[in-house]
């Protein structure tokens, strides 16, 4: 579900991302995903269509959401 969905993530601006899994609870993931720009992603992040998707993912809670800027991306 996850990956089919990114389609509508890419034409809504997203440039891809990384995902997570918590070493100490298998089901709790973070996803960072990089958007061409933060109006962009404000724009996606409430739209029924991601929620429906959640949704048939089994996302059984509202998800934490983050806008972030990276400010430096240290070598080690």
């Amino acid at each position: 579900i996850f990956d089919a969905h990114g389609t509508a993530r890419r034409a809504a601006g997203s440039q891809g991302g990384r995902l997570f899994r918590n070493l100490d609870d298998p089901n709790a993931l973070v996803i960072l995903f990089e958007w061409e720009s933060a109006d962009k992603a404000r724009q996606f992040a409430p739209s029924a269509d991601l929620r429906q998707t959640m949704k048939r993912a089994g996302v059984a809670d509202q998800p934490d959401l983050s806008f972030l800027e990276e400010v430096d991306r240290p070598a080690v």
